[in-house]
């Protein structure tokens, strides 16, 4: 027998900065919520993306990086007991009789919630992949397009492929002298110039110079294996020469591609592949289900975390009146003041003189 449905206030699509804030505005009006994410871990994009770049305009943090910021929205959250189904997409959103929402997700993970809140930046993100046929089986093994634990490539020879931070950030880590030092790492791009910040390019230059790691221009254009493993990456230089650079493992960063995906069919007015919604309180064209963060669009939108954090306040004092009907309108109380506030974020009333 299935077991019945999670039933929530709220269900929050994204779990990166701006899903995590959702979590804290809504637990400061003692709405509870259930997180989904598509990717194993939270902190969405600037922990896939950049979790060991600095970020500079987070309000009141001169500068962090992306997993640092991560850590702190989950302790920040922690009072409120949000729940989390990561590694889960969700697939059907349908209105119940009773205006709840059924939520389901490829796990087959249901909800029933009241409200829904999608934070899921630009959508559910898939690493661009390196199109060699056959090459895909390696995938998860010896091919990866993102960096989990860095010590399992330690005392590898690593092939990197790509001309972005990404890229060059890893290419740089795995050169450095430390725990994670690779055996030996070469960088594969298919043209002698970079996308990525000149500091790093000029490291990655002094470091080849030095023959601390290699820099080839070329392209990935085969492989070679041997009892199943596979051992060398054919690249196709501008010469039109192919060679054969041998590796334990391939490492490839071409950026992550935004998938919109099933959001796209859940009948919510969409323009240019962003929500839209309005600017009192971040509904979408259904009541009930809010958009915040790079998701959505309005006149002088502007992706950046911050305005997120300030969509997510607005979002959640929309949601309350469905969510508590029977309270009316609920009014602004300040962290530094309440009492009630104090209480749910389970710390002492401060004794003003």
């Amino acid at each position: 027998m299935a077991p019945a449905p999670i039933e929530t206030d709220a269900v929050i699509v994204g779990a990166g900065p701006v899903g995590l804030f959702q979590v804290f505005e809504l637990g400061l009006l003692e709405i509870k919520a259930h997180v989904i994410d598509s990717l194993a871990y939270p902190g969405g994009q600037p922990v896939e993306l950049y979790p060991d770049k600095p970020i500079y305009d987070i309000p009141a943090i001169p500068v962090c990086t992306g997993r640092q910021l991560t850590d702190a929205l989950l302790k920040q959250i922690k009072p409120f007991g949000a729940t989390f189904h990561l590694g889960q997409t969700v697939t059907t959103v349908r209105r119940q009789d009773d205006g709840r929402f059924f939520v389901e997700t490829g796990k087959g993970t249901q909800f029933l919630a009241k409200t829904i809140f999608i934070a899921a930046g630009v959508g559910a993100f898939e690493p661009r992949t390196l199109k060699v046929d056959g090459l895909d089986r390696f995938d998860g093994t010896q091919l990866f397009y993102r960096v989990g634990n860095p010590a399992d490539f330690a005392g590898r020879h690593l092939v990197i492929v790509g001309g972005g931070d990404s890229a060059l950030d890893w290419a740089l880590n795995f050169a450095a002298e430390g725990s994670n030092r690779a055996a030996s790492v070469t960088l594969i791009h298919r043209r002698d110039v970079l996308q990525a910040a000149p500091a790093s390019v000029a490291r990655m230059r002094e470091l080849c110079d030095a023959r601390e790691m290699r820099f080839i221009v070329g392209q990935v254009t085969g492989y070679e294996e041997k009892d199943g493993r596979l051992t060398g990456a054919k690249v196709t230089g501008p010469d039109g020469v192919t060679r054969v650079v041998p590796l334990d493992m391939l490492l490839v960063f071409f950026g992550l591609s935004p998938k919109l995906g099933l959001i796209a069919d859940w009948s919510l007015e969409i323009e240019r592949k962003q929500l839209v919604v309005d600017t009192e309180k971040f509904s979408t064209s259904i009541p009930g289900i809010f958009a915040v963060g790079d998701i959505n669009t309005y006149p002088g939108k502007k992706k950046l975390i911050l305005s997120g954090f300030h969509e997510c306040a607005l979002a959640a004092f929309g949601a309350a009146p469905i969510i508590f009907p029977e309270k009316g309108k609920i009014p602004l109380q300040y962290t530094t003041t309440s009492t009630r506030l104090h209480k749910v974020l389970g710390v002492e009333s401060p004794v003003f003189d």
